[in-house]
């Protein structure tokens, strides 16, 4: 296992993320060590979504316009349909997300969570994976779509679905560990 004992990790989610997708990676990521945050954009906490209906509230640690891309080691979005959607329309989390590409931080999306490096103009070129449902939206962003549990690419780590979280949390976790990588900006 990698040590990210020093490590920070940001996790950026609204209503609407995937209960699991937020949770096990929180939870797994402060068990090997890291210190994680979950910020959201009001900074106050926020109600997931479990299988067909509304899910936990989770407690938030920080406003969106609070944090930095300097304070962290690395980025994790989590999924579902919802929290997504309504980021990839929220300037201040698009502009994090990007500061965080740029910087060649280590970034986990799972899910519905690829649409923001779609957004971002970060997945042209690379090998990604995503909820199958987005596929296209991957291919004719540029993005090389495989079919696995965990593809990654420079730092950028994706996944499929809650079912894949194990391994998702494993890559991200090799990923931290080895530190910056060399990207080109968004």
């Amino acid at each position: 296992m990698p040590d990210i004992s020093d490590k920070k990790i940001l996790i950026i989610a609204t209503n609407g993320f995937e209960q699991s997708e937020l949770e096990v990676p929180r939870d797994k990521l402060r068990e090997m060590g890291a210190t994680v945050h979950v910020a959201s954009p009001s900074g106050q906490p926020i109600k997931g979504w479990e299988e067909d209906d509304w899910g936990e509230e989770v407690p938030v640690d920080a406003k969106l316009s609070d944090v930095s891309e300097g304070d962290y080691d690395a980025l994790v979005l989590p999924g579902g349909q919802i929290n997504p959607d309504l980021l990839r329309v929220d300037e201040t989390a698009m502009g994090l997300i990007k500061s965080f590409i740029s910087a060649g931080k280590a970034i986990g999306a799972i899910c519905h969570a690829p649409w923001l490096l779609i957004e971002a103009d970060a997945v042209r070129g690379r090998e990604v994976t995503s909820y199958p449902s987005i596929r296209r939206d991957v291919e004719n962003a540029g993005g090389k779509w495989v079919d696995t549990e965990v593809a990654c690419e420079n730092g950028i780590v994706t996944s499929r679905k809650p079912d894949d979280l194990d391994a998702f949390v494993a890559k991200v976790a090799e990923e931290i560990a080895e530190g910056t990588h060399e990207r080109k900006a968004a």
